[in-house]
Formats: structure tokens, sequence, C-alpha cells
């Protein structure tokens, strides 16, 4: 059973209302993401907070929207915020994303979306809607990022490598163009089971690399280490 909480090195993520727990993907996603330079960031289906929490430790500057569809979600969301430090940058409302209209644009978005597109649903219906396109869509993620990111914002997502193929291809089809992809593998040993992805409107120079997680159980690979030193205690 998952604890009610995840003690990072400068914050808490408090999670026994949330269907979706800290994981992996959230945390990868929300330190590897370009938001240093970012003035205005939106993190969609933020579920506990954490995503945005990470974004706002790691740029200094920016204004960091959050929009959770889930009541009981943007609650626990809204009070991790209220007890980190930076939470004057941080806005958390709930509501869907379909939905939201604000007064500005993003230079960055963020989300850790629902990928099960044909697979058998989970028995709780909060987990279902964070892991199941049933209220978020792909086709709904790449519109709504068209309609409030700014002409040089990026869209930061991570999938599992069959949806994020699928993901890039309709992506592409409306004019996105991948900038950076960073292929996660749990081991050495192991096939990727992540893609972490930055798309924009803009053509730049496309980077690949690569994140090992472990070297062996419980041992952390160092490009693993490099990334999370920041937030994970004990790094």
């Amino acid at each position: 059973m998952a604890n009610d909480y995840f003690q990072f090195k400068r914050f808490i993520i408090h999670q026994g209302q949330c269907a979706m727990k800290v994981g992996t993907d959230g945390v990868l996603l929300g330190a590897w993401a370009n938001v240093e330079e970012s003035k205005d960031i939106l993190d969609v289906g933020t579920g506990t907070g954490l995503i945005a929490i990470m974004a706002a430790q790691r740029n200094p500057f920016a204004r960091i929207d959050a929009i959770e569809i889930d009541a009981s979600a943007c609650a626990q969301a809204k009070e991790n915020v209220k007890t980190c430090p930076w939470n004057e940058r941080i806005h958390v409302c709930q509501g869907a994303i379909q939905d939201f209209n604000p007064d500005h644009r993003y230079d960055a978005l963020l989300c850790n979306p629902p990928f099960f597109v044909r697979s058998t649903p989970a028995p709780e219906l909060g987990r279902t809607i964070a892991r199941h396109c049933e209220t978020l869509t792909h086709e709904d993620l790449l519109r709504a990022a068209e309609r409030l990111l700014s002409s040089d914002g990026k869209l930061c997502v991570i999938l599992p490598v069959t949806e994020a193929q699928n993901f890039i291809r309709l992506a592409q089809g409306r004019e996105w163009f991948v900038n950076k992809l960073t292929n996660v593998f749990p081991t050495p040993q192991k096939p990727r089971k992540r893609c972490l992805i930055e798309l924009s409107h803009s053509r730049l120079p496309y980077q690949e690399d690569s994140i090992i997680i472990e070297t062996e159980r419980h041992v952390y690979h160092h490009t693993f280490h490099a990334l999370m030193r920041d937030f994970y205690l004990y790094l």
C-alpha cells in the first residue's frame, strides 16, 4: 500500500486523496521538462500538484497554473501547494482543460497524460480517469496546447513507448515538431519503457538521449541520479 505522503528534499507531497500516487513518471517529467526560461507554465492534470511544485523549485521566477478535473485530487494539490516554499507562484484550479480559458498564454505546458487507449479500465473511477483517455484524449491535449501555448511554447509529456510513437505521429499531423526525446530504461539490460518528449511548432535541432533508472535493485544509475539529485532524499 502506498504511503499517504512522499518526502522530497524541499517539499512534501500528501497523496491520500489522490487516485494516482507519486510515481516515477511524474517525477521524471517534473525534473526533465524544459522550464528554466519559461515565465508562465501550465501543468495539465496536476494530480497531487507534484509537477507544478517541481517546476516552481526549478524556476524561481515562473508563474505556474495547475488544472485538475478530479475534485479530491484538486483539493489535495491545493494543500500540497499551500505548504510548499513557492506557494505564492502556483495557482491550482479544478476543471477540464477543454474548458480552461485563461487571459494569457504559456511558455511551457507539462502533462503526464492518460495513456491507455484500448485496455481494461481500472476498477476505481478516479484511477481510470487518471490513467485512461476517458476525459482527456491525446487529440484534446494537442488542441489545448495549440490554444494555450505561445507561438514558441513547448509541450512536454511522458508516455509508454507505443503510445509515444502514436502521439508523435498524431502531433506531426498537426504540424508539431519533436525537439527532444529522452528514452527511459529501467536498467541497462531491459528495453526502454517510457519516452520523455518535448514538442513545439518550431523546427529546432533534434536531440535524443537516454536515462537509465537503476544499475541494479535500489542502486540508481548516474543519469537518473544527476536528474533527481535536487529532489530525492539521500541523493
